[in-house]
């Protein structure tokens, strides 16, 4: 190989300096016109070809940028750089955001809900200095968070969490009777409260007429009012047996009664909910004689709900009262210090600690 550049070599030393110039502009030339024929586009090197660049092209110094064709200056000079001793290489890109501020970010998502923007000003209210707006938007985006714009008024569940605390739902239930005539069907009106999930069942009536429906709306108030628990709104279907008395009391009294939209039975499902309840674990266990046996038999039932029975939705914690705090281990009597309490002849049951 080397014979080959001999005659080259004895070419350039007998030349001046512009014919020096005059020929490696047409090697430069020529070389790119044979690059073009290649068809990969990137020449890869290996060690050996690259090691006899970096001696040739160090040796001509910065005037290698207008020679070099076959990687660009650039990488030349990191090839440089890498053969260097003790060399660390610079992190490019911008510092990346600290874990306590992307938790911060996401909580803030979670929480309310806010878009990026409305992030970074929430930050920066708080003195700290927010990271770009993309870099938030890439954060939220990471944790699967919902950066879109919510439809319309939100949810049928962001609504219910936003009014629990006065907001009151009813419906009607009844329950075939054994009357000294014979079968008969009775009704009562069940009233709930989204928030506590606290009931108030009025008395039974085979003839729940307007002015009954209004006296029941009567006894609701008095009951809100006493217990202390606020009430705005109250949900009801579209019943017929509701009286314009019954809207009327309730409105008196600041509330707003809202009737649901046909078809929609999802919309009072918490009181619908309770009367299932009632229903199954109670009523469908007795054959029912007369009105006194009916209130008697609801009247347990709501004791029980409201003070025995553990609540899935909340938690397992008691409607009112106060439960003990949980143990570990159970006393040195071990299983025989828990007793089984009855209602209604066992129908109703829950557990409670013997008495010491």
């Amino acid at each position: 190989m080397s014979r080959l550049f001999q005659p080259l070599l004895f070419l350039f030393a007998k030349c001046t300096k512009n014919e020096l110039i005059r020929q490696l502009e047409f090697l430069k030339a020529e070389n790119e016109i044979l690059r073009k024929r290649v068809p990969q586009k990137r020449i890869h090197l290996n060690a050996e070809e690259r090691s006899r660049l970096l001696k040739l092209g160090q040796a001509i110094g910065p005037g290698l940028k207008h020679l070099l064709t076959i990687v660009s200056y650039q990488t030349f000079l990191k090839w440089v750089r890498d053969r260097q001793e003790n060399y660390v290489p610079k992190k490019t890109g911008r510092p990346k955001t600290r874990d306590e501020l992307r938790e911060l970010i996401v909580k803030m998502a979670r929480e309310t809900g806010w878009g990026y923007t409305r992030i970074m000003g929430e930050l920066k209210k708080l003195g700290i200095k927010p990271p770009s707006r993309s870099t938030v938007k890439n954060i939220l985006k990471a944790h699967n968070l919902d950066l879109g714009p919510k439809p319309g008024q939100g949810t049928w569940n962001q609504f219910l969490i936003q009014h629990a605390e006065t907001l009151w739902q009813c419906d009607f239930f009844s329950k075939n009777i054994w009357t000294p005539l014979g079968m008969r069907q009775y009704f009562a009106l069940v009233f709930l409260h989204v928030g506590t999930r606290k009931v108030y069942i009025t008395k039974c009536s085979k003839k729940p007429d307007a002015a009954w429906v209004k006296a029941r709306a009567e006894e609701f108030v008095k009951h809100f009012q006493t217990e202390e628990i606020p009430s705005t709104i109250l949900m009801r279907d579209r019943d017929c047996m509701y009286s314009q008395g019954f809207d009327e009391v309730l409105k008196a009294q600041g509330i707003d009664v809202k009737r649901n939209v046909f078809r929609s039975p999802n919309l009072n499902a918490y009181v619908e909910r309770f009367i299932q309840s009632l229903q199954q674990e109670c009523l469908d266990h007795f054959i029912v004689f007369g009105e006194k046996h009916f209130d008697h038999l609801v009247a347990e039932y709501v004791d029980y709900y409201l003070h025995a029975r553990p609540h899935q939705a909340l938690e397992n914690v008691p409607l009112t009262g106060e439960w003990p705090e949980p143990m570990e281990m159970l006393s040195s009597t071990g299983a025989e210090s828990i007793v089984c309490t009855r209602r209604l002849g066992g129908v109703l049951r829950h557990y409670v600690r013997r008495a010491a």
